[in-house]
C-alpha cells in the first residue's frame, strides 16, 4: 500500500468508499429472499441491520439483493444510446456479490497503490443496482408498500460504485425500501457528438447525458419492479450526495423523470449544467469537447462516426483524455435539449411548468472545502511525512469557510429561494456541522477536516465507513454519545421525509419541526446538524448569498491585508468575474 500520507489522503476523498478487499466473497443465498421479477427470479441473502447505531428493534437483520440488472448491458451497438430493459433469464439468478464497476479511472480516491493511479478498470457491462429490504416473506413484501429511498453515489460523475454504500441500517432502522444504482460515468456516461445524435434508434439516443438515462432508466426500473422488494412505486425519494446530489439535480429538471420519483434530496449537490455548445466544442474551446475527444478516440485524421466510436475500445476511449487527476475533467451534465433543458438545470427551478415539482430537500455542509484543501500542499503539510496539519490555521479557515459559503448560496439558499418564489414549495434546507473528529498526536482531524464534504454521508446511512483506517481516529469513543445521536436525528428526518414528503419532526414525531424554507430574511428557513455539544438541530435564518460571502471576506479582520484578503477571493471565485467586481477594485482586474 502506499505511505500513510498518501494513505490519508485518499481515504478523505473516498465518500463512504474503502479500497476494495481481494475476491469478494458470496454471502449464503437465503430461500425466503427469492422473489420474481419482470425479468426472472432472484435470490439475495440475510444481513445485520444494526449498523454503527446498535439498533435494537425487531427488524435488525435485512434482505439484501446485489447486482441485479435494470438495462441491458451498454455495450457494442448501445454505447452511447439510451439505455434499454434487461432482457429476461431463466431460473432463479444469485444477487449475492457486488456488481462490476463501471469504466473509471483508478486514483488516490480509491486508496490504491500508487503504482496503480492511472489504470483503467471496470467493465461497460455494469448497469446494476442494490436493494435492501426489511425482512419480508414474498407474500408480505407484495402488500407492504414502504418507503422507497434510491441513492446516486457520488465521485465527480467519473468514479464510484454501489459496493461502497450499505443501505442496511437505513433500510432496518426505519422501514424503508434502499435502492442503490450505478450508472455510466465519465466520457461513457456523458459525451456530445452529431454523429452519435445522427444514429439514434429512438428519441432518447440523441441525448449527450447517458449517465443522467441510467438514472432514468433505473427509476422506471423501481416503477415496474419495487413492489416485489416491499416498496411504494408511489412514493419514491431520489438522494445523492456530490455528483450524486447534482444528478438528483438534473432529474428535477428532465422531462424524462417526470412522474417517476416523489421527493429528492439534494446533498452538497450542484444545479449547474454544461451548455451544449461547450460540450460538443461548437463553442467555448474545452479540450476535452465531444469533437475533441472524438476525434482522438478514432484516431486523428480519421472519419468520426457512430460506428467507429462505438467500434473503439475501452483503452482508445480513455486514451482520448488526460486522466490524471488534475486533468481529468470531461463534460457531464448536459444541457442538451433532450434530457435536460437546453438552457440549462437552473433556469427551470423557478418556471411554472418546466420542472418535477416534488418536496425537496437540498443542504450543504459548513466546511466543504476542507476535504481539497486538506489535501493542498500550499496549505496543509505532513509533519514526517505522516501527520498532515494545517500551515496557517487563519488562512487556511478562510480558504475553507468562504468558498464552502459560495457552495451553500449556489446549491441550497439560492435555490430555495428560487423554487419557493416559482410555486414550488416545499423545500427544506440544511447545513451540517458537526466537526468534533479526534486526532493523533499533532493532527487535529476536527480542525483539519471538521465538516467537511462527504462528511454527513455516515450520518444519514448509519455506517461510520468514511476514512478507510483513519475511521478509528475520527470516530471516537469519547464523541460516539453525540455522534450516533446526530445520526440517528438525520436518519429520522430523511426517512420521514420519504414516507410522508416532509421531514417533520422525524419518524417518532419528537424532534424539533423542520420547518420549510422562507423567503423572509428574519424567519428560520434553516436547519443546522449538529450533536448536543454542538448545540443540537436547530433552525437559524437562510439567506446566504454570493455577494454577502465576497462582502464579509473583502472586510475579514483575521486577513491582516488586502493582500491576504484577494489571495481568498482569487481562490474562490475562480473564473467567476462578476463576483471578484464586488471586491470594488481593491484585487485587480
Amino acid at each position: 500500500m502506499i505511505r500513510a500520507a498518501g494513505v490519508l489522503a485518499a481515504l478523505l476523498l473516498t465518500a463512504c468508499a474503502t479500497a476494495p478487499e481481494a475476491g469478494d466473497l458470496a454471502h449464503l443465498a437465503d430461500p425466503a429472499t427469492t422473489r420474481s421479477i419482470s425479468s426472472g427470479r432472484v435470490i439475495g441473502y440475510v444481513a445485520p441491520g444494526e449498523g454503527a447505531l446498535g439498533a435494537k428493534a425487531p427488524d435488525a437483520k435485512v434482505h439484501v439483493w446485489r447486482s441485479i440488472p435494470f438495462a441491458k448491458p451498454p455495450v457494442g451497438e448501445l454505447r452511447w444510446r439510451a439505455p434499454r430493459a434487461p432482457e429476461p433469464w431463466a431460473g432463479v439468478r444469485p444477487s449475492l456479490t457486488a456488481a462490476p464497476w463501471c469504466p473509471q479511472v483508478l486514483s488516490a480516491l480509491d486508496g490504491v497503490d500508487k503504482s496503480k493511479i492511472g489504470q483503467i478498470v471496470g467493465q461497460e457491462d455494469c448497469l446494476y443496482l442494490d436493494v435492501y429490504a426489511p425482512p419480508m416473506t414474498a407474500q408480505e413484501a407484495s402488500s407492504a408498500r414502504l418507503p422507497v429511498m434510491m441513492w446516486i453515489h457520488g465521485g465527480s460523475n467519473t468514479w464510484g460504485r454501489a459496493e461502497q454504500y450499505d443501505g442496511a441500517a437505513l433500510a432496518a432502522r426505519h422501514r424503508v425500501v434502499v435502492v442503490v444504482v450505478q450508472y455510466r460515468l465519465g466520457p461513457l456516461g456523458w459525451l456530445a457528438h452529431e454523429q452519435l445524435r445522427a444514429d439514434g434508434e429512438m428519441p432518447d439516443d440523441a441525448s449527450a447525458n447517458f449517465g443522467t438515462l441510467d438514472h432514468v432508466r433505473a427509476l422506471e426500473w423501481i416503477r415496474q419492479d419495487i413492489a416485489t422488494f416491499g416498496g411504494d412505486p408511489g412514493r419514491v425519494t431520489v438522494f445523492g450526495e456530490s455528483a450524486g446530489g447534482h444528478n438528483v439535480a438534473a432529474l428535477l429538471a428532465s422531462p424524462r423523470a417526470a412522474g417517476l420519483f416523489h421527493r429528492a434530496i439534494v446533498q452538497s449537490g450542484s444545479f449547474r449544467s454544461t451548455p451544449l455548445s461547450e460540450a460538443e466544442g461548437l463553442t467555448g474551446g474545452l479540450k476535452d469537447s465531444g469533437n475533441a475527444a472524438a476525434a482522438r478516440i478514432v484516431g486523428l485524421g480519421k472519419p468520426v462516426t457512430g460506428a467507429a466510436l462505438r467500434g473503439a475500445s475501452l483503452n482508445q476511449v480513455f486514451a482520448a483524455y488526460d486522466t490524471s487527476r488534475a486533468g481529468y475533467n470531461p463534460p457531464r451534465v448536459i444541457a442538451d435539449g433532450v434530457v435536460l433543458p437546453a438552457a440549462g438545470i437552473s433556469s427551470v427551478l423557478d418556471s411554472p411548468t418546466n420542472y418535477n415539482a416534488v418536496p425537496v430537500i437540498t443542504g450543504s455542509n459548513r466546511d466543504e472545502m476542507k476535504l481539497f484543501n486538506a489535501l493542498d500542499p500550499k496549505l496543509a503539510t505532513f509533519t514526517l511525512g505522516v501527520f498532515p496539519q494545517a500551515k496557517d490555521k487563519p488562512l487556511y479557515e478562510a480558504m475553507s469557510a468562504y468558498p464552502s459559503r459560495l457552495w451553500r448560496a449556489d446549491a441550497v439558499d439560492g435555490p430555495a429561494g428560487r423554487m419557493t418564489s416559482g410555486g414550488h414549495a416545499p423545500v427544506w434546507t440544511y447545513r451540517f456541522d458537526w466537526d468534533e473528529e479526534g486526532g493523533l498526536l499533532i493532527t487535529d482531524l476536527g480542525q483539519l477536516l471538521g465538516a467537511a464534504h462527504s462528511m454527513e454521508i455516515p450520518f444519514v446511512f448509519g455506517h461510520f465507513k468514511l476514512l478507510g483506517r483513519f475511521d478509528s481516529i475520527a470516530f471516537t469513543k469519547a464523541n460516539a454519545p453525540g455522534r450516533l445521536a446526530l445520526s440517528d436525528t438525520m436518519m429520522s428526518y430523511w426517512a420521514n421525509f420519504a414516507a410522508t414528503g416532509s421531514p417533520g419532526r422525524g419518524t417518532d414525531g419528537k424532534l424539533p419541526e423542520w420547518k420549510a424554507w422562507s423567503n423572509v430574511p428574519a424567519d428560520p428557513a434553516l436547519m443546522v446538524f449538529d450533536s448536543p455539544a454542538g448545540g443540537g438541530a436547530r433552525m437559524i435564518p437562510g439567506g446566504e448569498t454570493p455577494e454577502k460571502v465576497i462582502t464579509d471576506l473583502m472586510a475579514d479582520p483575521s486577513l491582516k491585508t488586502d493582500a491576504r484578503r484577494c489571495e481568498v477571493l482569487m481562490r474562490s471565485t475562480r473564473d467567476r468575474l462578476e463576483l471578484r467586481r464586488l471586491a470594488e477594485g481593491r484585487c485587480g482586474k
